[in-house]
Order: C-alpha cells, then structure tokens, then sequence
C-alpha cells in the first residue's frame, strides 16, 4: 500500500501537491467514503477518483505497431517518439513506460511497451532467447550461403566482443528475408546484413515470442494482460 498522494502522483493523474488538494476538495475516497488524510495508506483496489476506479493501478502492458519516424526515447530532442501516442496519464506515470527493447526511426512493427520494471529486464536478458522475427529488404541479391553463416553463431560484428548467437534466415526473393533472432545487439539486423555486404532499405519486426501484429495499424495498440509474456 502507498500514500494516496503517491499512489496518485505514480499512476500520472497529478502531482502530490494537486493530489492533497483533490482530497481536501472531496474527490477521492477509499472503500466509499470520502479520503480527508493525504497521507493515509489503501489498497490501490479501494480508491476512486471521481467516483471512477483508479486507471490501471497494477500496471501496463501494451502491443503497440510502430510506425515509420517515431523513436523509443523520451528525450525530446531525439524527435518524435512512441510515447506520444499513448495518453498523457500514462505518460506521467512512475515508474514510467518503457518499450521492451527498441526500434529504430527507421524500422516498423511490434513492440511492448510496459511500465514493469522486472518484466522489461527478463525479456531483454539474453537468458531468456525470445526470438524476434524481422522481415528486410535489401539493396543487393543475397546469397542462400548467409543462412548457414546466420545459422553458425560465429559471425562477428565490428565493435562487439562475441559472435551473434545463431539466427534463422529465411529468403522470401532475391532481396527480402525474413530473420529470426534470439538477442539484440544495437542495429543487429542492420549490422548483419552490412557484413554480407548489403544495405537494410525497410525494415519490419513482425513478431516478438508468441505476439503479432495481428490486424493492428501502424500506430494503434492494444493492451494485454500483465502475464501474458
């Protein structure tokens, strides 16, 4: 349990100060009746705003299809970003939405989005090999030998200290491929193609564990259930 003026500050509807004025203005209340001590302590289950239950008080967790130009970054100067899409409550909450991994302005496609610290940290450990579909194309033929190369878990990318864990590689023509990873170095697609000597020109991420995109416009989401990953 937390103090109502917290419980309301985390969950993004106001600042601690605006949350003690809500409770002297009677607008909060615990197990139905009217809070007067912002100090006191309840059961997120048990307080109402407004009569309203509070927005989801035992976390988010978000399927989102990203579009093309966005970034997964909270700066502002980085340009626009993922969060936007989301409502402002959502966006003031602490600890605040974080997207499981990150894509890149230029790449689209599926991404989770939470505000559950623990659940970002086991899905990105490299422990846990959730494998993420991409779907590419590139600028140049590729090669059928870059599937056993994918496939070996012994190509080196310029800057890192071991190999990329074995892929699966998939060519859809002569210049798409669809390439399934466990881990997630920075760029990794990119990067893999551009030591086969090929340049990513659209990049996709179709899949993430068992998660699709399922019918989802680029920039709409759904919500899901907190044990569904």
């Amino acid at each position: 349990m937390r103090r109502l003026d917290q419980l309301l500050a985390n969950l993004g509807y106001c600042s601690r100060r605006e949350a003690r004025a809500w409770i002297d203005a009677g607008r909060v209340t615990i197990a139905g009746k009217i809070a007067t001590d912002s100090s006191q302590k309840a059961p997120a289950a048990h307080v109402r705003v407004d009569g309203l239950p509070l927005d989801h008080s035992d976390g988010l967790l978000l399927l989102l299809h990203k579009p093309l130009g966005l970034v997964c970054s909270h700066e502002e100067r980085e340009g626009p970003s993922i969060y936007s899409l989301f409502p402002p409550r959502w966006r003031a909450r602490n600890p605040v939405l974080t997207s499981v991994g990150r894509l890149d302005k230029d790449t689209s496609g599926l991404l989770v989005v939470t505000d559950q610290s623990p659940l970002v940290h086991r899905l990105t450990s490299p422990r846990h090999k959730v494998p993420k579909v991409y779907r590419a194309t590139v600028d140049r033929d590729l090669s059928p030998d870059l599937i056993p190369l994918f496939a070996a878990g012994t190509l080196q990318l310029e800057g890192e200290k071991q190999p990329c864990a074995p892929a699966q590689l998939t060519l859809l023509s002569p210049r798409a491929a669809e390439l399934t990873l466990t881990e997630g170095k920075y760029h990794q697609v990119r990067r893999m193609f551009a030591a086969a000597g090929a340049t990513v020109l659209t990049l996709h991420r179709t899949r993430f564990g068992a998660l699709d995109l399922a019918g989802l416009a680029p920039g709409a989401w759904r919500e899901l259930p907190l044990d569904a990953l």
